[in-house]
């Protein structure tokens, strides 16, 4: 028997449908002058299988932040990213590794394509250009070509492990527990003013390396956050000095997955499971907070796919009364011989792998110093 919340998530759906088609049948007449704009959302992958996303948008570049943007530059940059008009049914061509794929745009200018990369890939890389250009179609008024160079990233063959992390309270301080400062750091704020977590950088830097330098140990990062905010968490990782990986969001839409009490479990599960299905090869590392599902999500990850999971670290970031139900879970992790910790900062989960063998010892006095920094 149909339920009114799968009535309501129905109705919602399609009226984000209708009113998608009126926008684009409006903007498509009101707007024909503004610029078309390729964004891209770094593609990965192993040496058999590379995943690649992006969008296509009528939108204007967004300013450059800064520490010294006003209240209302914040505001103005925010309407920007969600007020985007998307470009449907456009065919996108991807050239990567000599070859040339193409793909279409789906209702919400999305487009998405697997492909797989030559059998002679440099051994000692794991960054490789890609570049998106639109058939057909060319700026309104400068009648140029639409082209978006980026790079994608391939896990190299020495890699000993990857590493998938959490960003909201597990990277960026967001306050996911409480919708109001959640909202007050995302819409009020820039890529400068947002806080990570204290010696997150250094940590992080630290499992890239593995207990040898010379080693390149991938790192995704996971959220429920929407695409919307892709390049605000670019900016926020280069200033802070966050290795650079692929960013996994997700859609903003009013479809019946958003509005549903599990669409943030079943998200970053299905994420999690595209990161682990394309590097067949790897053992993985699993970072997240305690503040929503994290621990639930990674134990489902830990039951699924056993031997693949070296170690899972939690930051505690919730009252007493919600760990006690973690540390169920950690017994479960545990149960698998696989580690789950739950941590009150980043120093003491660098502690743990440095005991495990997963970053190198000497690292710690690093992190130390990047937490003391942080915190000042």
């Amino acid at each position: 028997m149909t339920t009114w919340k799968e009535l309501l998530t129905s109705a919602s759906a399609d009226a984000e449908v209708q009113f998608d088609r009126l926008k684009n049948r409006l903007f498509g007449r009101l707007d024909a002058d503004k610029p078309y704009k390729i964004v891209y959302y770094r593609g990965f992958g192993s040496p058999t299988a590379v995943w690649l996303k992006g969008r296509v948008l009528r939108q204007r570049d967004l300013s450059t932040p800064s520490d010294n943007d006003t209240f209302w530059q914040n505001i103005l940059a925010t309407y920007q990213r969600f007020e985007s008009d998307e470009v449907s049914g456009v065919t996108v061509r991807v050239e990567a590794f000599g070859k040339s794929y193409t793909t279409v745009t789906d209702e919400e200018g999305y487009f998405e394509i697997t492909i797989n990369p030559p059998n002679d890939l440099p051994p000692g890389r794991a960054w490789f250009p890609v570049r998106y250009s639109l058939d057909g179609v060319v700026q309104p008024n400068t009648q140029e070509p639409i082209v978006k160079d980026g790079y994608l990233m391939v896990s190299p063959p020495y890699s000993q492990f990857g590493v998938i992390s959490d960003i909201d309270d597990t990277v960026l301080v967001t306050g996911a527990t409480s919708l109001l400062q959640t909202a007050r750091l995302t819409f009020l704020g820039n890529a400068y003013t947002r806080l990570p977590f204290a010696g997150v950088a250094a940590f992080y830097r630290a499992l890239q390396s593995g207990p040898v330098t010379t080693l390149f140990n991938p790192i995704y990062f996971v959220s429920s956050s929407p695409w919307n905010l892709y390049d605000l968490l670019i900016d926020f990782f280069r200033i802070q000095g966050i290795p650079k990986g692929p960013i996994l969001l997700r859609d903003l839409g009013l479809n019946p997955e958003l509005l549903s009490s599990s669409s943030h479990h079943t998200h970053k599960l299905a994420m999690i499971r595209k990161v682990l299905d394309v590097n067949p090869q790897l053992p993985f590392v699993l970072i997240g907070d305690s503040g929503q599902q994290d621990p639930e999500i990674y134990t489902q990850v830990v039951r699924d796919n056993p031997g693949r999971i070296l170690a899972i670290y939690i930051r505690d970031v919730t009252p007493e009364t919600r760990d006690e139900s973690v540390r169920e879970l950690i017994r479960t992790a545990q149960a698998a011989n696989v580690p789950m910790l739950l941590v009150a900062d980043t120093v003491a989960a660098a502690e743990h792998a440095a005991a495990l063998g997963l970053i190198d010892p000497d690292t710690i006095p690093e992190i130390r110093a990047d937490r003391r920094a942080d915190e000042e």
